[in-house]
């Protein structure tokens, strides 16, 4: 893997990466606890390939925007939302800069939902019922691991698809082994 240290946060980050379908949001929901339970403070950048609108029309913070903002941060005592907005759509967000955005200061590790194709470490899901996908790994340099439904043979470490104890060890494993190159 190329040395992305000038363009990650200072923390791990550690990608899922499969094709839609593969379950990557469910393992994410069922991993986030057991990670949280074992004392690491967890966020998720989630790549949408569709326009979403988290605010609601009439709202200040959405009028604030439409009225121009380029970026609306809306802070109430549970949580903060910064909406940025890309006018230019053909210019869209860089990867590694929305990645800095996180509070890396209260994070121990951002898990990535998606973004296959940007380089960065990933682990690759492959479900064995969805076949017809291929698999990532000999082409991506990036993926440390593969998770996997029936476990294969393959030069990575492979991990049990369904064995959420199994791969939250690994990702403690990683955690732990970027901090003491740090």
């Amino acid at each position: 893997m190329t040395n992305l240290s000038h363009k990650l946060p200072p923390i791990p980050v550690l990608g899922l990466a499969a094709f839609s379908g593969t379950g990557k949001t469910t393992l994410l929901e069922l991993l986030i606890p057991v990670l949280i339970d074992r004392g690491i403070r967890v966020g998720v950048y989630k790549h949408s390939h569709h326009v979403i609108e988290q605010d609601k029309p009439g709202k200040d913070s959405f009028r604030l925007r439409k009225a121009g903002a380029c970026q609306t941060l809306l802070s109430t005592p549970e949580r903060a939302i910064l909406t940025t907005e890309f006018p230019d759509k053909s210019n869209p967000a860089d990867f590694y800069h929305l990645l800095r955005q996180f509070d890396s200061e209260n994070l121990d590790l951002i898990l990535v939902e998606g973004c296959k194709e940007q380089r960065f470490p990933k682990i690759e899901l492959h479900r064995h019922e969805l076949d017809n996908k291929p698999w990532l790994y000999p082409d991506d340099p990036d993926i440390i691991a593969v998770a996997t439904d029936p476990i294969i043979a393959c030069p990575l470490p492979c991990l049990d698809l369904n064995d959420i104890s199994q791969i939250a060890e690994f990702i403690m494993q990683y955690v732990r082994t970027f901090q003491s190159h740090t």
